[in-house]
This record gives C-alpha cells, sequence and structure tokens, in this order.
C-alpha cells in the first residue's frame, strides 16, 4: 500500500489530503480544510492530526509559468531536451528573464496544428521560491513539487478520443485544457478567486468566514430568481469577479480549433451553490459539472458529504501524483543523493525478500544462506559484520560525493548572487534614470497644463460676449425689444428689455433661465408706463 500527503498551500489557505492506494483502490484517510497565520506550524499540525510523519509529501508550484514551443517529432530524448533548452534560452532574452534563476520542466504533447510537430509544454518557476518550500518541509518527506493545473487532471478519467476543460477556481484561477486524453494548454486567467476573498474579508474581517460565506451563498440562474436575504448582501462582492471569469473561459473555449464537450469546475469557488449552472448558461455548446475525483464513485461517502471531498480536489490531485498517477516530468522536487542513500540505507538480511509497508520491494535486498554448519550466534555476527561494512561504505562514498556536489552548489550559488547583484545594480541604475526622466516631464505637464488653462480662460473671455448675443437672439420674440446689455462686472450680465404686455417678457426671462444662457437669474417685477412694460434681468454667464 502506497500513501502520500497532498499539501495545497495558498496566501492564508491549506487544503490536505491523505491519499493511499493498495492495488486499484484509492482511498481519502484524512482530509480537511485550514486556515493559517503562521504556515510552519499549521503544517506541522496537520503532520500530526494526519500521521504523516514518515509519508510522502506533494505540494503545489507557485507563481509558475507556462511557455510552448513546437519541435519536431522525430528527435531523440537528448536532442529534444536540447532543442527545448535552446528555445527556452531565446524566450528569456526576449523577455528580459534570467534563466539561472529559474527551474523549468516540460512535457510532449501531440501538436494539433501540425501532425509532423510535438508541443512542448513548458514550465518554469524561481528556484528561490522552490528552495523555500523544501526548507519548508525539511524535517518531512517531501516527495514532489508540481504545478496544481497539470496534477489536477488526476482527479478525472478521461479517455483518449475526449476533450475537457478544467477550470480551477482558487486563489489564482487556471483553465487546463485537454484534447485527446492529454494536457495540452493551461492559461492562467486575469481575474482569481482572491479578489472575492479580500472583498468579502474587508467586509467580514475573517477568511474562515470568507470561506462559510461562499459555501451558503446560492447563485440564481435565469430559471431560478428566489434570492435570500442572507446571502444576497455579498453577491455584489462575488458576481462581476465570476461575470469575468466566465467570459474569458467562454472566448477561450468557443476559439478553440477543437471542440470541448465538457468543463469541469473545482477549487474554492466550486462551493458556491449552482455555480456549475450559472456557467452552463453561458456555455451552451459545453457541458458544465462540478469536478469529483473519479475514485468516489467506488465507495460509499457514508457520513461524509460528497462536497466535502470537491472541496479539497486540490490537496487530492496532489496526493494522486505523490503516490505514482499524473505526468511524472513535471515533478520540480529533484531527488538528492541524501534521498537516494535513504533508499539504499533501507537493508534487509535474511532469507526471503520482503516487502516494505508500502507494498514495493526494497532496493537494496542481500540475502546470506549461511544457516548451515553455523549456529545462530555466528549467523547473526556475519550479519551485523556485513551490515557494518555497507553502511560505512555508502557512508564514506556518500560523504565524497555529498562534499563534492556542495562544492560545487557553493560555486552555482556564487554565480547566482553575482548575476543577481549585477542585475539589481542595473535595475537600480535604471530606476534612477526613469525618476530623473519622470521629475523633467512632471515639469514639463505642469508648465503645459498652465499654459493651457490661461489660453482656455482667454477664449472663454473672448467668445463669452458673442455667444450670449447669438443665444439671445434665438430665443427672443419679435414682440420683445432689448434697450440695453451691460456687462458690469467679470461675468455679470444686465439686461433691460420692453415689451406691450407682461406674458411676452415672461416667456423671454424663462427662456433665459430654462435654456441656461444665464444662470443666478434675477429680475424686478417690471413697469409699465406707456403702453409699455421695461423689465430689468440679472444673471451671470455659465
Amino acid at each position: 500500500m502506497s500513501s502520500c500527503l497532498g499539501v495545497y498551500i495558498e496566501s492564508n489557505l491549506i487544503k490536505y489530503a491523505k491519499v493511499t492506494k493498495e492495488r486499484d483502490v484509492v482511498k481519502l484517510e484524512a482530509f480537511g480544510v485550514k486556515f493559517y497565520e503562521n504556515l510552519e506550524e499549521t503544517i506541522k499540525q496537520i503532520i500530526n492530526e494526519t500521521y504523516s510523519y514518515k509519508i510522502p509529501i506533494s505540494i503545489n508550484l507557485t507563481d509558475e509559468k507556462y511557455n510552448y514551443f513546437e519541435m519536431f517529432s522525430l528527435l531523440n530524448d537528448k536532442d529534444m531536451a536540447k532543442a527545448v533548452s535552446t528555445e527556452f534560452e531565446v524566450l528569456c532574452e526576449e523577455k528580459g528573464y534570467n534563466k539561472n534563476s529559474l527551474d523549468s520542466r516540460y512535457m510532449l504533447v501531440y501538436s494539433q496544428e501540425n501532425r509532423e510537430k510535438v508541443k512542448a509544454v513548458h514550465i518554469s518557476a524561481s528556484k528561490g521560491e522552490i528552495a523555500k518550500k523544501i526548507q519548508l518541509l525539511q524535517d518531512y518527506s517531501l516527495r514532489t513539487i508540481v504545478p496544481l493545473p497539470i496534477a489536477i487532471a488526476n482527479n478525472i478519467e478521461i479517455g483518449v478520443k475526449e476533450n475537457a476543460a478544467i477550470l480551477n477556481l482558487e486563489e489564482t484561477v487556471s483553465l487546463t485544457t485537454i484534447i485527446n486524453g492529454q494536457v495540452n494548454k493551461v492559461k492562467i486567467l486575469d481575474n482569481g478567486m482572491d479578489s472575492i476573498y479580500n472583498k468579502i474579508n474587508s467586509k467580514e474581517n475573517s477568511y474562515a468566514k470568507v470561506y462559510d460565506v461562499l459555501k451558503n451563498t446560492t447563485i440564481y440562474t435565469m430559471e431560478g430568481k428566489n434570492l435570500q436575504d442572507d446571502t444576497s448582501e455579498h453577491l455584489e462582492d462575488i458576481m462581476p469577479t465570476l461575470y469575468n471569469i466566465v467570459t474569458e473561459v467562454k472566448e477561450d473555449i468557443v476559439n478553440s480549433i477543437n471542440n470541448i464537450d465538457k468543463l469541469y469546475i473545482t477549487g474554492t469557488g466550486a462551493v458556491i451553490n449552482n455555480i456549475d449552472l450559472y456557467f452552463q448558461e453561458y456555455l451552451i455548446n459545453t457541458k458544465c459539472e462540478i469536478m469529483k475525483p473519479y475514485f468516489t464513485k467506488n465507495f460509499s461517502t457514508g457520513k461524509t458529504n460528497i462536497k466535502d471531498y470537491i472541496e479539497v480536489n486540490s490537496a487530492i490531485a496532489l496526493g494522486l501524483q505523490g503516490i505514482g498517477e499524473g505526468i511524472k516530468t513535471i515533478n520540480f522536487k529533484s531527488d538528492t543523493l541524501l534521498d537516494k542513500l535513504k533508499e539504499l540505507s533501507k537493508i534487509e538480511i535474511g532469507g526471503k525478500s520482503k516487502k516494505s509497508s508500502s507494498g514495493s520491494k526494497k532496493k537494496l535486498n542481500i540475502h546470506f544462506d549461511l544457516k548451515e554448519g553455523l549456529d545462530h550466534i555466528e549467523v547473526t555476527m556475519i550479519r551485523f559484520a556485513c551490515t557494518c561494512f555497507i553502511v560505512t561504505a555508502v557512508y564514506m562514498v556518500g560523504t565524497i560525493i555529498i562534499n563534492n556536489m556542495t562544492n560545487q552548489k557553493m560555486q552555482e550559488v556564487e554565480e547566482l548572487i553575482q548575476d543577481t547583484n549585477q542585475q539589481i545594480a542595473k535595475i537600480e541604475a535604471d530606476t534612477q534614470t526613469i525618476n530623473n526622466k519622470k521629475a523633467e516631464y512632471d515639469t514639463l505637464i505642469r508648465n503645459l497644463e498652465t499654459i493651457n488653462e490661461e489660453i482656455a480662460s482667454e477664449n472663454s473671455r473672448k467668445n463669452a460676449i458673442p455667444n450670449l448675443l447669438s443665444r439671445i437672439m434665438y430665443n427672443i420674440s419679435r414682440n420683445v425689444q432689448l434697450t440695453s446689455i451691460q456687462n458690469t462686472a467679470d461675468k455679470h450680465i444686465v439686461i433691460n428689455a420692453q415689451a406691450e404686455d407682461y406674458d411676452q417678457l415672461g416667456y423671454f426671462l424663462a427662456a433665459i433661465k430654462n435654456e441656461g444662457i444665464l444662470v443666478n437669474v434675477k429680475s424686478n417685477s417690471g413697469i409699465k408706463q406707456n403702453q409699455v412694460v421695461s423689465l430689468t434681468i440679472e444673471g451671470d454667464m455659465p
């Protein structure tokens, strides 16, 4: 029986699942979700609770980059590796990456555009981030560090002629496209669930409550409009991001040269009720469903709700990777010499070879059959002497190799530090140049703004009076006569008008107000003398 603890780590959340496999039967011995402030202490707590002190651990890679290179399918493995490395070096030069600070892996899939070529799905990540993960779990048996968007395909069974996509709604949202049973492409979406977390957390002030809010939120589709009061308050924090995600997913699926038959939805976002129906409304020709681990159909969940398994899909996928499923070439945890020595140290001396608790034979099995002619004490002494000799030899050889590798790694580290310092110096110089240019541009912008304001003010004063007269001309009645128009102050206008009755002047006054010819309009009550009504109107030009 083989076992592995899958641990998926986000900024504030850990999902874990202890996966065991005996023959073809996969089981979950323990699983759950924890929120943390101290990552190291929380991992230690998970190890203790799941009794995973010595079993392998599989964790997720973070901030990885995906690139794609088309290669000739007839290349052998050695030439293929060299060609992919060359393509990546060219890419690093084009994008300004420091290749020495990146570790990379790749896998080969069939090219959909050119059958004579294969496509290398290339994954790269920071060596520094990988080293931090190794150091975090240095006291435990870390076996794999893999990119989750690829490992997540471990949870489903895809036929060789099936096309599907997996939308993983975690802190970073990814869309994994599977063509003819192979992981063909990974896209990291612009919108992640972290924006939803932050909006809800700003109100609830607890990431545990954020998780509960998502689990208790129901999205109601066009067919159901019975929103509940207890969920609607956070829909405004959730729906805009989900709409951006579904729009991007739809665009990717519609533009795919292959017809995508099914979309699996997983991750923290999958706990939102009816999220599959929400995506189905937009993806009419693609069946949308929540991802369930393939092995759950073979056993009864008992008191455990199937949704509980769905919540930890990411950790389950990592656990499956750790027990040998999935794509082997994407593991960023290289076996060190110490790992190999640990395997060699599992020596069994005796008659018949035995199996370890994991179901596999020991790497080194030495059998002595010296019982005939020797008593029990002599046999024991021979066994002890052989064990001491082998352990001593392994230790001496291992020590020499470790010293050589340490010196080599130290030299690589020094070169990396030197290269990093050079890059930092260039960045600082570029930053200083940018700051100087920015100061010059800021000064020029301020000067231009001042000139523009002066020009605008001058033009405004220059054209104000003609515009005023023009607007009065279009709005004055033929029965109203203007006796004078005066600009008594900056924008203050005094108009003296007369007509045969009050109504005509009233219409004129209303036009000035309603058309916005003047603002802050005032007028006297009008004076009638010799059958002529005179009216004084005051106001400010807008």
